[in-house]
């Protein structure tokens, strides 16, 4: 890159006032054109981690308000009150940029840590789920009489994963903060982010790791690519499929029962239930089974393969005898606190790319690792996003 020469930058504080630094500016011998100014960089502003023409603090308080709150128009009317006047567009492009910045060093596995995150001896659960958004996907034609470009708002599934730890008594460990991440890449994309994280909390010094989760093809069909990859002891890896999602799929097949009351329905998958409980999961196929017949025998039989194909996780009494979670609430609680309170919405539309930055934002955010997020995002390593 070739110096054009010193410049005046203003540099926004958070005080609500600007400060005048003068600075070399620096672009690529093949972005001057026509002497029009094209995109380049002051390196002396990025290496004390100033982007954008905003302070670190700056920078870090819009990003972490517009995870937070559920528009960009609250965070500016917030910023308003703390004397700092920034419009919409501005406020935008500070959150996003700031989380390009932190995916860069997460992307290269320089996840910042402490002595806490050590996972030696630890029991560790890992979950992973899909939502729903809609995103703005630009849709052919002519554009409409405005001049404005025509799109669909497709429903789309942002994946998440959640790694925490827990105790002796299955109780969720404090000492540990959880990691929350996701994104609108396709499943392999998941678990590809899913193997960094792992990787560098060094997953194979854990005392016992679980692998819960819901029925979903995706998620278990890559559970035994990952645990080879990761080079896992099989001896002290569990799968287990979501206790209440298997009960819930328990009362679809007594709902398909048409002749029975609901009395009998419930009575019928009460017992069900219970045989889960105990481990006689052989017992809850035959039954089912036995029911695949007449009009409804199709659906049923629906029922029953997601029992079939799952049997070997469904060691719920092994499992609850170690004090380790039957349960996938903490991920379906993540995709509530991350994706449906902030991402989801009346007449919100998304660009992917867009989607997925306030995705990582609002994860560290919701998770409690806003300052790991930090630490990325002006380390200098992130220098190859600005």
């Amino acid at each position: 890159m070739k110096s054009e020469g010193f410049e005046t930058v203003q540099i926004q504080t958070t005080s609500g006032g600007t400060i005048q630094i003068r600075v070399r500016y620096y672009r690529r011998a093949c972005d001057r054109r026509n002497g029009k100014r094209h995109k380049g960089l002051y390196a002396g502003l990025a290496l004390l981690g100033i982007h954008d023409r905003c302070t670190l603090v700056l920078a870090a308080m819009v990003s972490a308000w517009s995870a937070l709150l559920s528009s960009f128009e609250e965070v500016r009317q917030v910023l308003c009150d703390h004397g700092v006047d920034l419009n919409v567009k501005v406020i935008r492009k500070l959150a996003y940029r700031y989380a390009e910045r932190a995916r860069v060093v997460q992307q290269m596995g320089l996840i910042p840590l402490n002595e806490k995150d050590n996972l030696q001896g630890r029991r560790v659960v890992i979950s992973a789920d899909g939502g729903r958004t809609r995103l703005r996907e630009k849709k052919r034609g002519p554009k409409t009489s405005k001049g404005r470009g025509r799109y669909h708002g497709a429903w789309r599934e942002p994946k998440l994963l959640i790694i925490y730890v827990v105790d002796a008594h299955g109780k969720q460990e404090k000492s540990f903060t959880p990691f929350i991440d996701g994104g609108f890449n396709d499943p392999d994309g998941l678990f590809q982010l899913l193997e960094s994280y792992l990787e560098s909390l060094c997953i194979q010094e854990a005392d016992k790791v679980l692998f819960v989760a819901d029925g979903a093809h995706w998620i278990w069909n890559r559970v035994p690519d990952l645990i080879k990859a990761l080079g896992l002891n099989p001896e002290r890896v569990y799968e287990l499929l979501d206790f209440y999602h298997a009960v819930e799929h328990l009362g679809k097949v007594a709902g398909l029962r048409k002749s029975w009351s609901a009395k009998e329905r419930k009575s019928w998958v009460s017992k069900q239930r219970r045989f889960l409980l105990k481990g006689e999961s052989e017992t809850v196929v035959q039954v089912v089974q036995t029911l695949c017949r007449g009009r409804n025998s199709k659906a049923i039989k629906t029922e029953r393969d997601y029992f079939v194909r799952n049997r070997h996780r469904l060691a719920f009494p092994t499992v609850k005898a170690l004090n380790l979670p039957i349960g996938s609430g903490a991920i379906e609680s993540s995709i509530r606190r991350v994706v449906n309170l902030r991402l989801k919405g009346p007449c919100i539309f998304w660009y992917r790319e867009n989607a997925e930055k306030i995705l990582m934002l609002r994860s560290y955010y919701k998770s409690g690792r806003w300052n790991c997020l930090k630490q990325m995002a002006n380390s200098h390593i992130s220098l190859l996003a600005a």
